[in-house]
């Protein structure tokens, strides 16, 4: 080998070493600081509602407490839209009938944020609601869904008076009566008030159907990670009483 080749050869064993050397070095610091590289873990908007799914339902049920002595909280709306702009992190998922009288977040004494609330006359479940409490569920983290029927439901009313006189609703009516007529058929053989009975099988009909609805509902009952609960609300008082 002559003398420039050497030299050469020389030159570039010695700028390899260096740059393992140097590639050795970052690598080393990496271990002294363990996840470096790692993306920083974002903190929800509300702390205070990262909870359990019992926890969850024992605050839901202690607003719904205040609210019917009247004690509800006043809370500092306004400055409250700085951290809910970035992100929503609700303690509970409210599928709740659309009658003007129930008002979910007056009822369970909360401020924006905290419930995720889904709204159809006769509160039952259907493909859109499904997807949006699995969205609540699946990427907000929330721990609890309640089904919120309620005294004296227009919807379920209407249901049985269609099946009693075997007359079909006008418009898209129809289509609230198919989706109630189980609870009402389910209530017929029980003793009592027949639209009262029949409230509470409709609640009851879709905590089950929500429970056992896959893949995502089913596999964070089955995990333990949810609750499914529902809760008829008493027009009168405002108390939501729980239905086992």
């Amino acid at each position: 080998m002559c003398e420039l080749c050497r030299t050469t050869h020389q030159r570039a064993s010695i700028a390899r070493r260096t740059l393992l050397q140097s590639a050795a070095g970052a690598v080393a610091s990496l271990a002294i600081a363990p996840g470096v590289l790692a993306a920083p873990v974002k903190a929800p908007p509300k702390p205070q509602n990262v909870l359990s799914p019992d926890a969850a339902l024992a605050r839901l049920m202690k607003g719904n407490d205040r609210y019917v002595h009247g004690n509800s909280s006043r809370y500092d709306f306004k400055h409250e839209r700085e951290a809910l702009s970035a992100g929503q992190n609700p303690f509970a998922a409210i599928l709740s009938c659309a009658d003007s009288r129930i008002a979910p977040e007056f009822c369970f004494d909360t401020a924006r944020g905290d419930v995720f609330v889904c709204r159809v006359a006769g509160n039952f479940t259907n493909d859109d609601i499904l997807a949006s409490l699995e969205y609540a569920v699946q990427v907000l983290n929330t721990p609890l869904i309640m089904v919120l029927g309620h005294e004296a439901c227009g919807a379920v009313d209407a249901t049985i008076k269609s099946i009693k006189d075997g007359t079909t609703l006008p418009g898209h009516l129809p289509a609230l009566v198919a989706a109630i007529t189980p609870a009402v058929k389910a209530a017929q053989g029980e003793s009592g008030d027949l639209l009262t009975n029949a409230i509470r099988e409709n609640v009851k009909l879709n905590v089950d159907k929500l429970k056992n609805t896959g893949p995502i509902l089913t596999s964070f009952v089955g995990d333990k990670k949810i609750r499914v609960v529902g809760g008829v609300y008493k027009l009168k008082t405002g108390r939501v009483e729980l239905v086992a």
